[in-house]
């Protein structure tokens, strides 16, 4: 063993034991166990439902507020509503490419018309 071989493992070694004597390993797992039983029991922050109006919004809001829309889709939810009005249902945006019965229903509770 090479001199900074052996001066290396001693520092840390008293790395380890200093920090184990104010961080004892049953209080380290103790405070991961809280922090993680409050993470999974916690409601997220952004539990509110936010609506969005389909007829309005920009891609950017489309994207960030529907849950499996993307920008692309985002765009051409936007591109249809351009081209052939605005939406009458929430059921026609089945017609936009990418748009399936699964993001609808994933969304309906946060889409508006008006």
């Amino acid at each position: 063993m090479s001199i900074v071989t052996t001066v290396f493992n001693r520092s840390i070694g008293r790395i380890l034991a200093t920090s184990y004597a104010l961080f004892p390993l049953h209080q380290i797992v103790g405070v991961g166990a809280l922090c993680f039983a409050l993470a999974v029991s916690s409601p997220p922050a952004f539990s509110q439902v936010q609506s969005i109006n389909i007829n309005t919004a920009s891609p950017e809001l489309l994207s960030e507020g529907l849950s499996g829309v993307g920008l692309a889709k985002a765009y051409r939810i936007v591109e249809h509503r351009e081209s052939y009005g605005p939406f009458e249902t929430i059921d026609e945006l089945i017609e936009v490419k990418g748009v399936g019965e699964s993001i609808i229903a994933r969304n309906r509770d946060r889409i508006v018309l008006e």
